[in-house]
């Protein structure tokens, strides 16, 4: 591991250059970056092709290149002491030509990881003794003949989910199959590219664990959120004491720290995992994906935590030691999808924010973004209050108000 002496908020080089924290995306986990590091006194710059990114659009410094440009990642080098991303596929290239001058985390190796799903369910088998939880029975198709194979020897998956390996997020690159033609169309729906089939599983419930983890191996982490999904996104989190069974919540944490040791990962880590029925009095816990960043699902941290997620990115990258999160207050999280901004009938309005800004205890995040459109993430709402019932009630409120789904699954 590279060794990483202490970036302090604040301090200047030898030329005089304020001390600057790089990040490798533009969009809003970039901008909640952007505010954490500035709010402990760093410059910050931005790497991100679009003018109106919304990490951009609030940073010190906006490299307006693309990801893999030369150029850019040289001018990003210059700027700055250490360098992180906000989202996992960046190409992994970038990331190592960055580390041949500057600390980077996570590195190039842990994303590149995380950016292909055959890797990333091989390193959770392969760690599954020390995690003591494992992904899905899958198989992998990268050919029409492992295609076939998987049709002749391994019905026990379906019905299943066939996932692309690369490139695929919020339910996108994925599509579920029932029948042995279902699957071979899917796989030709998808171009015939690298794919997983995952067995379908009874489950009853999602959750995340958010693992912060420094250069000198000092972990912590965040009690585990449990989510809830509509159509693939992310819709609701509910971040409170006994939002799932303790033991449960334990095996996850413990889970995901294990996970993030074997990486020998820098950074914040987001560790997904499914709650699946298998006869036992909490059900089975089985771990799905990994996010090398902050996590939508970690939003709460903002506003019911000590130390938000983005506050210990900073610390981590930069060296700093990393303090164990405490939550002063039970938080629910709702995400805001550009659908919100449109009503029945599809005409642009603007959203009751008066009338939500009123409820006790809302805290509204909107990301800078300059056009809504259905699906895209342009904020969130995070409320937070003395108990469990109380944020509840609000958020059911809240929900009423701008017409948001997920509340009536849990």
């Amino acid at each position: 591991m590279q060794a990483m002496s202490p970036i302090y908020p604040g301090s200047t080089d030898a030329a005089g250059q304020q001390a600057t924290l790089g990040v490798l995306g533009g969009g809003q986990l970039g901008r909640m970056f952007v505010h954490a590091a500035q709010r402990l006194g760093y410059f910050t710059a931005v790497l991100e092709p679009d003018a109106e990114s919304p990490a951009g659009l609030v940073s010190h410094h906006h490299i307006r290149t693309d990801y893999d440009d030369p150029a850019g990642l040289a001018q990003l080098a210059q700027l700055c002491q250490a360098v992180t991303t906000e989202f996992e596929n960046v190409p992994a290239q970038a990331l190592q030509t960055l580390a041949l001058t500057r600390p980077v985390a996570p590195g190039a190796a842990v994303v590149g990881i995380a950016q292909d799903r055959i890797e990333e369910k091989a390193h959770f088998v392969a760690c599954a003794d020390q995690s003591g939880v494992t992904c899905a029975p899958y198989a992998v198709i990268e050919t029409p003949a492992q295609l076939e194979a998987v049709l002749a020897e391994r019905a026990d998956l379906l019905p299943g989910i066939l996932k692309t390996a690369r490139l695929g997020y919020d339910g996108k690159g994925q599509v579920r199959v029932r029948t042995a033609a279902e699957l071979t169309a899917a796989w030709a729906e998808l171009g015939g590219v690298a794919c997983v089939l995952e067995k379908m599983l009874p489950l009853t419930a999602e959750c995340s664990v958010l693992v912060v983890r420094g250069w000198d191996g000092q972990v912590v982490s965040f009690a585990p959120q449990r989510n809830v999904h509509v159509e693939g996104i992310l819709a609701v989190t509910y971040a409170y004491e006994g939002n799932m069974p303790l033991a449960l919540a334990t095996r996850a944490r413990e889970a995901a720290v294990a996970i993030a040791q074997q990486l020998g990962y820098v950074g914040v880590l987001c560790v997904e995992f499914f709650v699946v029925d298998d006869g036992s009095e909490h059900g089975g816990l089985v771990v799905n994906e990994m996010a090398p960043r902050p996590h939508n699902s970690g939003h709460y941290t903002l506003d019911a935590c000590d130390a938000s997620q983005f506050d210990l990115q900073v610390h981590a990258m930069a060296g700093l030691p990393l303090p164990q999160p405490r939550q002063h207050s039970p938080a629910i999280m709702l995400n805001l999808l550009g659908e919100v901004w449109f009503d029945a009938s599809g005409q642009r309005h603007e959203p009751d924010w008066s009338a939500v800004l009123r409820l006790p205890g809302t805290h509204l995040h909107l990301y800078g973004k300059l056009h809504a459109r259905p699906g895209r993430k342009m904020g969130h709402l995070t409320i937070t209050g003395p108990d469990e019932a109380s944020i509840k009630a609000v958020a059911r409120q809240a929900a009423e108000l701008l017409g948001l789904p997920g509340l009536d699954v849990d």
